[in-house]
């Protein structure tokens, strides 16, 4: 799975990292190499935690989402890959009927929120059951 970094320095050679799409996940290094190298292996770590403990995987958001963040301002941007299948198991496909009005509905707010079908249907079914969760 891609994960989106955000690399922050003060002196040019140590960076601290952020992993938008996973809340409590950050690494540093001395440099962009090790930075990047601390968060992949902090990725793995913080999910393979989330997995032992009955965590979903949030879905992930647009880049464009993240460089808006105001939290986020003035960071280096990374792309990583990170195989995580093996805590949460890999993607599967699925077929189901969506009355076609819906669906267009479903495609246009999710182009409009740089999000995929999938995932945004995804992050709908997350919230969905988080809110169950909250209410029981």
């Amino acid at each position: 799975m891609r994960f989106a970094l955000a690399l922050h320095t003060d002196d040019g050679r140590h960076y601290g990292v952020t992993v938008p799409d996973l809340p409590g996940c950050f690494s540093a290094g001395d440099s962009i190499d090790e930075a990047i190298e601390q968060a992949t292996e902090a990725i793995d770590g913080h999910c393979e935690l989330l997995a032992e403990r009955g965590g979903d995987l949030p879905a992930p958001r647009p880049l464009a989402e993240h460089q808006a963040n105001p939290d986020l301002a003035g960071a280096i941007w990374a792309i990583v890959d990170v195989p995580i299948e093996r805590y949460f198991g890999p993607a599967q496909k699925i077929n189901i009927t969506v009355p076609a009005a819906t669906l267009r509905r479903i495609d246009d707010y999710a182009q409009r929120h740089g999000l995929s079908r999938s995932g945004f249907l995804v992050e709908a079914a997350q919230r969905a059951m988080a809110g169950e969760n909250r209410a029981a």
